[in-house]
């Protein structure tokens, strides 16, 4: 492709900070950069029309994590850390609040629950006896009792009586999120390119020089945040891993409220414009899901299906009007990477799938490693 002498010099010459990926960390780096450097020309390429990984494919789960996945956390971190990453997400969550608007973002503070199978005596009674240690340790931040219990008033069929239920949870409406993100980043006079894909890059006499599908340019510095993809441009401990999702047509007096988790966190389900929007089923098959192919299995979304019809619209004539996946960035720890990796290469990635509630601090935290 041909570029005029315009196009080049007015995006392509003298950039100060060029960004890869343009989801919520890599927009919210963008934004940080700009205002620490206010005169700094910062690019950010993207390699899809809208963003390609999970920023706008999630299910808008305005949320830091179930009793059941606290619990989870505790076997493979300490205490510590486990109070350290709710702290994260909660704080990260209040950042894209004030960053945005919660009017802007559509933040709905509905609460959030937890369901739990009638075949899992033993899992649930271990959660609810662990329910008190988890508010102890939650209450130096919360300054109150997180997890209560709540009878099963939404009718869902199959699941224990009680739900655990958190109301300090909340949802927002993804799209408006990074639609509102992306208006805010260009109002600063921060460029994005779409359809754009970073091939390579190399460093050299204090520069980093990018190949591109489409173009070569210089950058002073250059910033990773693909998370799920990561692993295409660098050697970092990052799988990707899919999430699919389905939402149903609009249903006339649709009870359900809330965001809801079912089986550990594998299954999520909310209520979105009198739809009901289920995701999950990653734990049917890891190995197939570890991938960044963009599509779905009839495995999963069968499955999505059935839990739909025999668990939470049991009662209730549906049909599903859009399905879609989403590539998370994972590892063996639940620890986010921020680092540099060399002179001028930064990278933001492996956001576990907490990517709406830690990404804007993630962004943050990103900008900051330039001293």
């Amino acid at each position: 492709m041909m570029f005029s002498y315009w196009e080049i010099k007015s995006w392509l010459t003298n950039v100060d900070f060029t960004i890869v990926g343009s989801g919520i960390v890599g927009l919210n780096c963008a934004l940080h950069l700009q205002e620490r450097y206010p005169k700094a020309k910062i690019l950010v390429l993207e390699r899809g029309v809208l963003p390609q990984g999970a920023s706008t494919k999630n299910a808008g789960f305005a949320c830091f994590g179930s009793l059941s996945e606290i619990l989870d956390d505790l076997n493979s971190h300490t205490e510590e850390e486990v109070l350290e990453l709710v702290k994260k997400r909660f704080d990260g969550l209040l950042l894209l609040r004030q960053t945005l608007s919660d009017k802007a973002i559509e933040y709905q503070q509905l609460g959030g629950y937890e369901l739990f199978s009638n075949k899992d005596d033993e899992f649930y009674n271990y959660c609810i006896s662990q329910r008190e240690r988890i508010n102890s340790l939650l209450f130096p931040l919360f300054k109150d009792d997180v997890f209560t219990l709540k009878s099963n008033s939404f009718n869902f069929k199959n699941i224990k009586e009680n739900y655990c239920y958190n109301s300090f949870e909340g949802q927002i409406d993804t799209g408006k999120m990074m639609e509102s993100l992306t208006q805010l980043v260009l109002s600063k006079g921060i460029k994005i390119l779409n359809t754009v894909q970073v091939e390579n890059f190399q460093e050299s006499n204090n520069e980093v020089h990018i190949k591109t599908n489409y173009f070569e340019l210089k950058t002073n510095k250059l910033f990773i945040t693909t998370n799920g993809f990561a692993t295409k441009l660098i050697s970092e401990e990052v799988k990707p891993a899919r999430a699919q999702v389905l939402i149903t047509k609009p249903i006339k007096d649709l009870q359900i409220k809330g965001t809801f988790h079912l089986d550990k966190g594998y299954y999520y389900f909310r209520n979105i414009d009198n739809r009901v929007l289920f995701g999950g089923g990653r734990n049917l098959d890891f190995k197939g899901e570890e991938t960044t192919e963009m599509t779905q299995t009839t495995l999963i979304q069968n499955k999505l299906e059935e839990l739909l019809k025999t668990t939470i619209l049991p009662d209730t004539d549906f049909e599903v009007d859009y399905s879609w996946s989403g590539i998370m960035g994972v590892g063996s720890q639940k620890k986010p990477i921020v680092k540099q990796l060399s002179d001028n290469v930064f990278c933001g990635v492996r956001l576990g799938g907490m990517g709406i509630a830690i990404g804007s601090t993630i962004g943050k935290e990103l900008a900051q490693l330039i001293k």
